[in-house]
């Protein structure tokens, strides 16, 4: 059978070689790195989309990947919208702030995590012994909106919250029904 190359294969070839990229080459990594005066002053957009390309270093880049090894057709575009839209939060609170940087395309693996989650909220993640997706989601989110608050990690933890709402309404926005789904998965558990 004939390789093809897949949406996400893309994508996580891309992701990588950008990532190793601005590793090796000094200065590509803060021209595409968010940072908010950049956009704000210098109208350099293009920085919206770009940090979702690079990211702190090479286990970073490793759970982004193997987190998000799956999608359905439109994926592209879906994951690159997430990219943009958990980011806009972290931008606006800080646009003026010449001290702030983000990286990571960890606001659009969580859209992509939590659109699985709607469809499949008893599904397995290991992490590292297995547990209900949907019960991952509660901790991620509690934890997230924590770790938010302290705001000493230096982690955007905003931008996996923002990712994960994105990836919710973008599927019950397309599909509606999607939410009935839902609800008749998570009132009959089927773990695996």
């Amino acid at each position: 059978m004939p390789f093809q190359l897949s949406a996400t294969i893309v994508l996580i070839v891309v992701t990588g070689a950008v990532s190793w990229f601005a590793w090796k080459t000094p200065g590509l990594m803060e021209r595409l790195i968010l940072w908010p005066p950049a956009i704000a002053r210098k109208k350099e957009y293009w920085r919206l989309v770009t940090y979702g390309f690079v990211h702190a270093d090479p286990m970073h880049l490793l759970f982004n990947i193997f987190s998000n090894y799956f999608g359905p057709v439109g994926f592209v575009l879906f994951y690159l919208s997430a990219v943009v839209v958990s980011i806009l939060p972290s931008y606006m609170r800080h646009r003026d702030d010449p001290n702030y940087r983000s990286l990571g395309a960890s606001g659009a693996v969580s859209a992509v995590l939590f659109a699985f989650i709607l469809v499949q909220p008893w599904a397995l993640i290991f992490i590292p012994i297995p547990v209900p997706a949907i019960l991952y989601a509660i901790g991620y989110v509690g934890y997230s909106i924590w770790m938010d608050r302290q705001g000493r990690d230096n982690v955007n933890h905003s931008a996996h919250l923002w990712g994960g709402a994105y990836g919710l309404m973008f599927f019950l926005l397309l599909e509606p029904r999607v939410f009935q789904v839902f609800l008749q998965a998570l009132m009959n558990p089927k773990f695996g």
